[in-house]
């Protein structure tokens, strides 16, 4: 994952804290659960990114093992 997504996602995640914290804090319920959704869109995207650099490491591995062998 580039840094710059990392730090992108990283950055949704806070920002749907604190309109959450302000949500709870202001009894604005609509607020509230935005907050959590970006949160949770933010942790969603960061895994899905996760698994897809997991998979093409063990694409590059396989590659490397196979070039190995001939």
């Amino acid at each position: 994952m580039g840094v710059f997504d990392k730090a992108k996602q990283r950055a949704e995640q806070l920002a749907g804290k604190a309109k959450e914290a302000v949500g709870r804090a202001t009894g604005d319920e609509d607020l509230e659960n935005a907050g959590k959704r970006d949160e949770l869109e933010g942790k969603a995207k960061e895994a899905g990114q996760d698994v897809k650099d997991r998979a093409a490491g063990a694409v590059e591995d396989t590659r490397e093992r196979f070039r190995r062998d001939e």
